[in-house]
């Protein structure tokens, strides 16, 4: 079994050697479904505080400042942090998601947009406390990943767990999180051709 440095330092050095071409790939991906699922579920009033967990190039960080909100970006991966802080003029921080050092309540709402599934799943309980003590009280955590059977592995020069909705519910509910709805993407296709499971989730006090 490998270690988690040797997972990490695998799955970000794909990213690394490839940062351009998914910037190029994604910069166009239509996420606002997922960006309304989280804000609309925020009780809070004018600009909010986000942290965009995974935040890539930067597409998402740029769309929230956009509208309004004060949004912080944490990507592991160097060339992403570089490519988000230029290409959203946002903050970003350069984060393992397996050595993470967050603020105590300071997020409205944490956006982890195919970010999570990245994470072994013996170290994701500790990643979802951290991210749980990250929000304020009552905030709210978007996710979204590819499903699976709870499958985990490589895949692609990635690593990657795979879970079945019981399952994630299990964990989230284990970390201190209510399940506010979950819905599968691509939205307007067969249940098989949906392939990403995108589910809210409120911080219990």
């Amino acid at each position: 079994m490998e270690t988690l440095d040797e997972i990490s330092s695998f799955t970000l050095g794909h990213y690394e050697q490839n940062a351009d071409a998914f910037f190029k790939g994604t910069r166009d991906h239509d996420v606002s479904q997922n960006i309304h699922a989280l804000l609309s579920h925020i009780q809070a009033e004018s600009s909010l505080s986000i942290l965009d967990f995974g935040c890539g190039p930067g597409r998402d960080l740029k769309t929230f400042t956009e509208l309004g909100h004060h949004a912080i970006g944490l990507d592991g991966t160097a060339q992403f942090v570089e490519m988000a802080r230029s290409y959203s003029g946002c903050e970003v921080w350069h984060q393992d998601f397996l050595k993470l050092d967050l603020p105590t309540g300071r997020f409205d709402g944490v956006f982890a947009n195919a970010t999570l599934f990245h994470v072994p799943s013996r170290e994701l309980p500790r990643v979802l406390g951290a991210l749980h003590a990250a929000l304020k009280p009552k905030g709210v955590l978007f996710a979204s990943n590819p499903r699976g059977n709870n499958e985990e592995g490589w895949n692609g020069g990635r690593y990657g767990a795979y879970y079945a909705l019981d399952t994630w519910r299990d964990l989230l509910s284990a970390a201190g999180f209510v399940e506010l709805e979950h819905y599968y993407r691509p939205a307007g296709l067969p249940r098989e051709q949906q392939p990403w499971l995108a589910s809210v989730w409120r911080r219990t006090p």
